[in-house]
């Protein structure tokens, strides 16, 4: 008892102790008043914008959300994003979308008039042809996209549709992969001249059919029984570019392939491209091979064939470009004197709906068939036309393509005339007079 009897006086004192603690701790938080409120985090940069090559504005943001000057023009490839957040959806909107949202900006490579000018010539060609879709790019000779159409015209600001049955967003120059079709065999013909295999002058038995390892290879346009390297780009013969193609092996026809970048799935850095579906050579089969020497069995975008082809302007492969800060290395695939040949040839054997008179224009025409629940179809078509403005001297790389025409559904009949007015379009803009006759 006595023991704890001692102890009070102790207890007493912690717990004064305490209280003169507590007390103190009071006062400090009384005397110190409220603490103040925590600073709110930083506001997070604008939106970065994106111009032309000449500061036109394609997409800015201002207070009431993103917006696109230019309405229509180029809005497939802008793209656009998404109501109120405005994060990237589709388009460069979708492909810079993280250096876009830190406020960053983008210079692009397109001209607005070529832009302009190639959309209205497309969209008129496309209602005319009741296809589907259809898309035209315009290269300089750098490899710099001047124009990256598509067709029907998309608003990125009207009210959304469903994207699964309005395919009017979509950049199919980018994200549909197509066979080139006859476009082809302009190349198959450079790497037949590159190779010392054949030379414009090198004659070939052409009946309007054959048969390899049982599949018929057959032609569309009549023509003698006997051509040319010359006439079989002319005529636009199967027959005739699939026997002169046997003559190198399909390792090195696949070699040209990659060097062309035709089998490249980001031949644009930085930006979404639908990859290339092209077998290794030892899959293909002779049927195969033959096929594959004017564009049939493998899928490309027609960014890709814009690319290979502008390669036949002076024989050097330049990666396309679309931003004006991007450096891009050339390589060399064919002399400038194969190069030369093709032109010349695709001059003299153009497509008359093709053909601007006072110019020595050059191209290809293609008419490829689509494959349709497994099969190639007799009603679905894609109709291209691949060209240079001019052909002696290319400034521009023209490359069109109509998905599904009706009635008319060849690429001399579609895709060229569309070729034509949007090669007439840039002479003039280039300021280039017609060539004195027999230049």
């Amino acid at each position: 008892m006595t023991v704890g009897v001692k102890r009070v006086p102790l207890v007493l004192a912690g717990l004064f102790l305490w209280a003169l603690l507590f007390a103190l701790g009071v006062y400090a938080l009384l005397a110190r008043g409220p603490r103040p409120p925590s600073p709110p985090p930083p506001a997070p940069p604008p939106r970065g914008n994106l111009y032309a090559r000449d500061g036109t504005p394609l997409a800015v943001s201002l207070k009431t959300g993103r917006y696109y000057p230019l309405g229509t023009s180029g809005s497939q490839l802008i793209g656009f994003g998404e109501r109120g957040s405005g994060r990237g959806l589709e388009g460069l909107e979708r492909d810079l979308n993280a250096a876009l949202s830190q406020g960053r900006s983008f210079t692009l490579t397109l001209d607005p008039w070529v832009q302009a000018m190639a959309e209205r010539t497309l969209w008129a060609g496309l209602a005319q042809s009741r296809g589907e879709f259809a898309t035209l790019l315009v290269l300089d000779r750098e490899g710099r996209l001047l124009a990256v159409a598509n067709a029907p015209p998309f608003d990125p600001l009207a009210p959304r549709k469903d994207p699964n049955q309005d395919l009017s967003w979509r950049n199919h120059a980018f994200l549909v992969a197509l066979e080139p079709g006859s476009t082809m065999k302009a190349l198959t013909a450079a790497m037949l001249l590159e190779e010392g295999a054949a030379s414009l002058a090198t004659r070939v038995e052409a009946p309007m059919h054959r048969v390899v390892d049982g599949w018929i290879i057959q032609d569309i346009v009549p023509h003698p029984p006997s051509l040319t390297l010359a006439e079989v780009l002319k005529y636009s013969s199967n027959v005739g570019i699939s026997q002169l193609a046997e003559r190198i092996p399909k390792e090195v026809f696949y070699g040209y392939m990659q060097r062309l970048h035709l089998t490249d799935p980001e031949p644009l850095a930085g930006v979404r491209t639908t990859p290339p579906l092209v077998p290794p050579p030892q899959e293909w089969s002779r049927a195969a091979y033959a096929n594959h020497a004017f564009g049939q069995g493998f899928l490309i975008t027609p960014l890709h064939l814009a690319a290979a082809f502008a390669s036949l302007a002076d024989g050097l492969y330049r990666p396309p470009r679309l931003f004006q800060d991007q450096e891009a290395k050339a390589e060399r695939v064919f002399s400038g004197e194969t190069a030369r040949a093709v032109r010349e040839a695709l001059h003299q054997g153009l497509a008359p709906r093709a053909a601007l008179p006072g110019y020595p224009l050059a191209g290809k025409t293609g008419t490829a068939q689509v494959v349709v629940n497994g099969r190639y179809s007799r009603e679905v078509f894609t109709a291209w036309f691949a060209g240079f403005v001019p052909g002696d001297r290319p400034l521009y790389t023209v490359v069109v393509a109509v998905y599904h025409p009706k009635g008319e559904i060849h690429g001399a009949q579609v895709a060229a005339p569309i070729f034509r007015e949007v090669a007439a379009s840039l002479l003039a803009y280039a300021g280039i007079p017609p060539y004195p006759e027999g230049r």
